[in-house]
């Protein structure tokens, strides 16, 4: 039986993918080690240019090791006809194609079957390996077409899965022993458009699921925060960590960007959020074309006076054949690091006060690994929290009612 190891990179919903091939892999051998392995399936990702690189220079390694390589994910779309035609990649996987890896593996010969940018995925994926919380995605794509992204031409346009087959799912998790789900997609906000429902009314029905104890999302834009989702924003069981799209703070470079928010509207949403109680994370784009010294001081000014906690914070990337690739000015890589660094110790800062503030609220941690005598695992704000035990609590849930805010992290004593 030939053995099989999955490498994965970046996204929550390349974790999702991965778990779809490896249940489909029928006479095949999944296996955790490269070493171990005759196959390395390698699901890359390829929104900067710096995910190109990781994921090619993983393959480059493999090739080395003897191994026979086969590229999926998003970089299949945009790099894999290239690696393809050097011989670098003995097949290329593409989205539509995850549920016939068996037989892709199967073939003698090298192959190249990128598939289409229509589909979504009908495996329901009820296990997964080494994980305490489990994945759900519920839609595939995205309709937005901001000027830098280049994950619609690999994605597709966004298209919802079917509500029964998403709550079937997470029934079939919560019986499994998965109390917390973490819903991801494309851009999870657009859920329903096509199906006539939304992201809010799906949430809610998951939220009822008996044995769901957390219901955790994926990024959402500020524009997909309608009606339906404010109802549920009081549930206990939704996490009270909210990742919120806005790129940038300026409204030159969010023009540019073609984005479909406003700094106004935004600023007005966190604070909202703020007062029910989130946790509010965003992305942040440092560096995109346009953005002048004079943009950048207004931008950070912006930054400073939002309720922010987390940040997913990158410096900008040019990818071909998006409209950000031609503008001008270009900004230096240099100075599009520095301002990630400042953007960076903002928000960390931020996080610490957030924490600081909240030492006297009782914090409920899904503990995720043990090491030691430290458990570690995130609390309902999406802090990593380190446990001083003796126990075993991995995968346990821990009601923790005293807890000191250390500069990057919660710890507790139990």
């Amino acid at each position: 039986m030939k053995k099989v190891f999955f490498k994965t990179f970046g996204c929550r919903t390349n974790i999702y993918d991965t778990e779809v091939m490896a249940s489909s892999l029928g006479a095949f051998e999944r296996v955790m080690s490269e070493a171990e392995a005759d196959i390395v399936v390698v699901n890359s990702c390829t929104v900067t240019n710096g995910a190109d690189v990781g994921a090619r220079g993983y393959v480059n390694q493999q090739n080395r090791l003897g191994k026979k390589v086969v590229l999926a994910g998003c970089g299949a779309l945009s790099k894999g006809q290239e690696l393809f035609d050097k011989g670098l990649v003995f097949g290329v996987l593409g989205h539509s194609e995850r549920e016939n890896i068996q037989s892709l593996l199967s073939r003698p010969a090298p192959f190249f079957e990128a598939g289409d940018l229509t589909s979504i995925d009908q495996k329901i994926v009820s296990e997964y390996e080494g994980k305490t919380k489990a994945f759900v995605k519920i839609q595939e794509g995205c309709d937005f077409r901001c000027s830098y992204c280049i994950i619609p031409l690999v994605r597709g346009n966004a298209r919802s899965q079917e509500e029964e087959v998403i709550l079937s799912q997470v029934k079939t998790l919560a019986k499994n022993g998965y109390g917390e789900v973490v819903l991801t997609g494309t851009n999870i906000g657009s859920y329903g458009k096509d199906k006539g429902s939304s992201l809010g009314r799906l949430v809610g029905k998951i939220g009822a699921v008996s044995g769901i104890r957390r219901v955790r999302l994926g990024s959402i834009e500020p524009v997909q925060i309608d009606a339906s989702f404010r109802e549920i924003l009081s549930e206990p069981w939704l996490e009270r960590h909210l990742h919120v799209a806005l790129q940038h703070t300026s409204p030159q470079m969010l023009r540019l960007m073609r984005r479909r928010n406003t700094i106004e509207k935004d600023t007005e949403l966190f604070w909202e959020l703020r007062e029910y109680g989130f946790a509010l994370g965003t992305d942040f784009i440092t560096g995109h074309p346009g953005e002048t010294p004079q943009v950048w001081e207004d931008a950070y000014r912006r930054l400073e006076a939002l309720p922010l906690t987390h940040l997913h914070c990158f410096t900008y990337s040019k990818r071909d054949g998006t409209p950000s690739s031609t503008m001008k000015p270009q900004i230096a890589g240099d100075i599009a690091k520095e301002r990630l660094k400042q953007v960076t110790a903002l928000i960390e800062a931020k996080n610490f006060a957030f924490r600081k503030a909240h030492e006297g609220v009782t914090l409920e941690v899904l503990v995720e690994e043990k090491e030691g005598n430290v458990c570690t695992g995130y609390d309902q704000f999406y802090n990593r929290v380190k446990i001083y035990t003796s126990k075993d609590l991995t995968k346990e849930w821990v009601s923790l009612t005293r807890h000191e805010a250390k500069e990057t992290h919660n710890e507790a004593i139990f």
